[in-house]
This record gives C-alpha cells, structure tokens and sequence, in this order.
C-alpha cells in the first residue's frame, strides 16, 4: 500500500486528498496541518462566503487575472479547468451560483459549505488529518521515498512515505521556505500580493465610502494599470481596480518599500480627447450652470466631482460659460490624470495572497512534480502562482491538486 504525505490542509491539500482517494482507494493519505484549524483560509474568504471560482466569461487572456503562473494555467486547464471545478462540487454536494460579476459562490453564501464538503469526503475516504504538526525536515531515502520530520505537542517524530506533496500555501517570509530550497529548488522570494493603498490625503479620505465603478488606476513609467470600481477609504483607495494593481504591481512595488506614484483617471476612458470634447460639450449646454451643479460624468458621484474642481483651482460655483479653453483642460486633466503617491499598503480583509514561492523552472510543467526530487509534488500557492481577487486563486489551488492527483 502507498503511503503519501500531503503538507499542508488548505484548499488545495483537502482537495488533493480527496481526489487522490477517490482514484486510488488503497492509498494511505494523511494531510499534515500546523494548525489546530484546516481550511481557515477557505473559511474566511470572500468575507465568509467563499468565492471559490469565476466563471471566467469575461476573461480573453489568462495573463489578466494571473499575473504569475498564467502558461502553467492554460496548461493545466487542459486537464482541469473551471467547468470541472464547478461540476465537481456541484457532484460532491454544494450547489453553486455565478454572480453578475462572474464570480461563483455556494448559494448557501456560506464559506462552511465548501469546507464541509471537503472535510466530510476525506472523512468518508478514510484521509488521515493530523492537527497542529507541522514539518521540520524532508530527506529523500536511499532507492525511492521520502523520511519526514514532524514536530508536535508531543515531540518530534519521523516517518517514511513513498510519496509527499507540499501544498502549505504562500509564505510571508523566504525563510518559510529554507526547507524546499536545501532540497534544490529555486525559490522567489514571496511579497504580498492582494492589497490596498495607503494614500495620505485627509481631503481624500473625507470621501471614504465612494465607489466609482469604472476607473483605471495606473503606476506611471510602467505598464501597470487595472481598471475597475475603485473605493475610497478611511487609509487611501480599496476595490477592485487596486487589488488587480496591487497584484499586478507586486514585486515592483515591494522593490520600491510600498512608495509610488498614483495615477487614477476617473471617467472610464482612454482617449483624452474625446474627454476634452466632452466636457466642451457639457460647458456650451450649460453655460449659466454652477460646475457642481452639472456633472460632465454620472459615474462620477458629486462629493467626488467637488472634490475634483477644487482640485484644479475652481470654485464649484463657478459658472460653465465661464471656464474657458485652459479651464476644461483642467479639468479633463484631473479627470483623466489625477495623481496620488501611495505611501504604503495595508491588508486586504484578512486574506493574504503571496507572489513568488517555489519556482515553476523547479517543476515539470505538466506533472507538478519536483526535476529535483522525484516523488515530491507541489500544489495551490506554495508554487510560484498567484491571481488577482474573484476567486482565480481558488481555482489555482483545485487545478493544480486535481492535476497532481491524476499523475501520482
């Protein structure tokens, strides 16, 4: 009988096991978890409802919502995509819905469904969970295994398996992952991922709690840009415009210690000219107008637009006729440039997503298995995979556990 080690009771570990006995019903499987909690990640995402995948409906390139990892992905999607997520759960008992949005979530809108699910089939499989042990050493044994090293509330242990999968998730810091680089695999230093903007404004953040639902945020001197809603908070800017950004972003602004020009433009649209005529035009129509009384973008809430001519230097009673050429150009400027520094980031919920991890060069494409230690695999964001927020992370972790499933 093959004894396999899965490191790690995530998403990914759970579902690994799972799909691992399902295929292979003799197989000894035990999920190793340094915590007394498994799933606690699952449990907190999307604010306790678990977004756990996206329909992806209106996704044209992968590279869009996976930042890192995007060609493993389209690979792998191959053997399991989102439908297969999707049809999987729905078989294993959680019935789900898509949002507007496109992202999916149990239509319970309770994060415990997917753990439930996950738990009470590794539970029906007979999978192995043992709680607050957590591994301090892997050395490959002489022909083929592995002999693992555990710490507990009892001590130190060490066992053989013939088989290890490390899907212990992101780390926060490089030294988390020490043990995998000792055996030989290149590792990229982990930066945070998903976060939002510290901005210190206090006329800016007298507006905390508006939405503009399409605005483009962007890091100039970079290719670096994200559109979306974008909140405005308490610390600086949130939404999702800013998380896409933040992940996009995420080694360039680590590099940079979290300090970095803002640029946001707030109307939705990439042509400054048609902006400038735009706003010619809400001027000739309402030439004895207050500014604040005429918005030249509904989508733009009015504390926002009052904000914004002061901004530029203009009172909000003056007059449209009055604006002249220079004044709409201002204004289109502050519209379509308007500029922040971000001066450092602050945690998203409590979700905490890493860019970097074991290198995707230390693994074969297909099979996700170490080129360095044969027999060792790797699944969910301990490799070198990360996504942007609406559930892509999730569904990271279900294709790369499925796929390393089939191959063991």
């Amino acid at each position: 009988m093959s004894r396999i080690a899965i490191i790690g009771g995530g998403a990914a570990g759970f579902f690994l096991a799972v799909n691992l006995k399902e295929r292979a019903a003799d197989a000894d499987v035990c999920i190793f978890e340094k915590s007394r909690r498994v799933l606690a990640k699952v449990e907190i995402s999307g604010g306790g409802r678990c977004n756990c995948t996206n329909s992806f409906a209106e996704v044209g390139d992968l590279k869009t919502v996976y930042p890192r990892g995007d060609k493993l992905m389209k690979r792998l999607f191959k053997v399991f995509d989102h439908e297969d997520a999707y049809r999987w759960f729905e078989a294993h008992g959680v019935p789900l819905t898509t949002q507007d949005d496109q992202c999916v979530f149990p239509k319970s809108q309770d994060s415990h469904s997917i753990i439930n699910c996950l738990t009470a089939h590794a539970h029906r499989l007979g999978v192995k969970v043992m709680r607050s042990c957590s591994c301090s050493d892997i050395a490959p044994c002489e022909g083929e295994g592995f002999s693992l090293s555990f710490k507990t509330e009892e001590g130190v242990r060490t066992e053989r398996f013939d088989k290890v999968v490390v899907t212990t998730g992101g780390s926060p810091q490089r030294k988390g992952l020490d043990w995998l680089e000792r055996l030989g695999h290149a590792i990229s230093d982990p930066v945070p991922s998903l976060f939002t903007f510290s901005i210190n404004s206090s006329a800016l953040r007298q507006l905390m709690g508006t939405v503009v639902g399409n605005a483009t945020a962007s890091i100039p001197g970079t290719k670096f840009r994200s559109t979306g809603p974008l909140l405005i908070t308490h610390w600086g800017m949130s939404g999702p415009a800013i998380l896409k950004l933040s992940s996009y972003a995420a080694r360039h602004l680590a590099e940079n210690a979290y300090r970095s020009p803002l640029i946001v433009n707030w109307t939705g649209e990439t042509n400054t000219d048609s902006v400038i005529e735009h706003i010619s035009i809400t001027a000739k129509q309402n030439t004895q107008k207050q500014l604040s009384s005429v918005r030249p973008y509904a989508t733009i809430p009015q504390r926002l637009w009052d904000y914004l001519i002061e901004k530029c230097d203009m009172k909000r009673d003056k007059r449209w006729g009055e604006v002249g050429r220079k004044g709409i150009n201002r204004i289109a400027n502050i519209l379509t440039n308007d500029t922040y520094n971000i001066e450092g980031k602050s945690a998203f919920r409590e979700e905490f997503v890493t860019c970097g991890g074991v290198s995707l060069s230390s693994v074969n494409m297909s099979t996700l298995e170490s080129k360095h230690c044969p027999g060792l695999y790797f699944a969910g964001e301990v490799l070198d995979i990360d996504a942007v927020t609406g559930g892509f992370n999730f569904q990271a972790a279900w294709t790369t556990a499925y796929t390393v499933a089939q191959n063991i």
